[in-house]
């Protein structure tokens, strides 16, 4: 008899949670469901899953901080992870495509996508190497403060073109008044 494939479904939305249980193949899938980040990764960690499906929009932890804990423990590194969003772009904000590790499904999605979705998951899972090192702290504080900078670098751009519009205006004004 073969075990049951759990697959751990985090997300706030009860409606989609059902729907992914209503979508899975017959018989032969448990579906564990959290409604939170907190709840997700307690259940990840107790659980042991063969299948994530995390949603990006979470309350008390989002997507991205329960990705970031899943990518510390190799235990949890190793489970196929679909990650869902309703918008593309939050993911691809903070993780740039091609997604390496993990499928992504737009919400809302159908049978078909979300089938795919699990496939693509479980091959990208295996390609992963056993043992990645974790990923460093210190570059990914690195690329904030790269974020972080290239902004500071935008406003001082748009602060020096208002600065002139300003200036411009001021001169007008002496000139109409004058």
């Amino acid at each position: 008899m073969s075990t049951n494939h759990k697959i751990l479904v985090i997300d706030d939305s009860m409606v989609i949670r059902m729907r992914v249980k209503e979508m899975l193949p017959e018989g032969n899938f448990d579906l564990l469901e959290a409604k939170d980040g907190v709840q997700g990764l307690n259940l990840l960690r107790s659980e042991n899953p063969n299948l994530i499906m995390l949603d990006f929009l979470l309350p008390k932890m989002n997507g991205w901080e329960v990705y970031q804990e899943i990518q510390k423990e190799p235990g949890l590194r190793s489970i196929p992870l679909v990650i869902m969003s309703g918008r593309k772009e939050e993911v691809t904000d903070k993780l740039p495509e091609p997604f390496q590790y993990f499928a992504f499904v737009e919400k809302p999605f159908d049978q078909k996508q979300l089938h795919g979705a699990i496939r693509e998951a479980m091959t990208k899972a295996k390609k992963r190497p056993a043992e990645m090192p974790a990923p460093s702290t210190t570059s990914s504080k690195t690329e904030e403060i790269q974020v972080l900078n290239e902004k500071v670098a935008k406003l001082e751009r748009e602060m020096e073109v208002l600065k002139k519009q300003v200036s411009q205006l001021v001169a007008f004004i002496k000139h109409k008044l004058g």
